[in-house]
């Protein structure tokens, strides 16, 4: 059975920096690739950034560039999200994802989830 378990969000002020991690079981993660949505409230789910399986390829939606970081540790089987220099505009639910293929930033292309983990950036 597949698990996918984000942690580390939080309530922090604009400008301070927090770590998502999401821990996989069931699944091994060298041979996935991994990603971050988010969700605000009232808004759709959105892509974040993105780790391609077996490569250092890596993708981020434009305005998170320069400011988070995905990373990966196969042998811990979790995925990060690195988040420096948060916006009010951050604020959302982050959800971990994973796909058996190779690059995609389509919520619908991604085979398994997370239950998410809330960020509030506080102005």
């Amino acid at each position: 059975q597949v698990q996918l378990v984000e942690s580390g969000g939080g309530l922090v002020q604009a400008g301070d920096s927090l770590t998502l991690s999401c821990a996989a079981a069931g699944l091994p993660l060298s041979r996935y690739t991994m990603a971050w949505f988010r969700q605000a409230p009232g808004k759709e789910r959105e892509f974040v950034a993105v780790n391609v399986r077996s490569s250092a390829t890596v993708a981020y939606t434009d305005s998170v560039k320069g400011r988070f970081t995905i990373s990966r540790d196969n042998v811990k089987n979790t995925v990060y999200l690195q988040m420096n220099s948060l916006r009010p505009a951050d604020t959302a639910v982050y959800y971990c994802a994973a796909r058996g293929g190779v690059y995609s930033v389509s919520i619908r292309d991604y085979d398994y989830w997370g239950q998410g983990t809330r960020v509030t950036v506080s102005s």
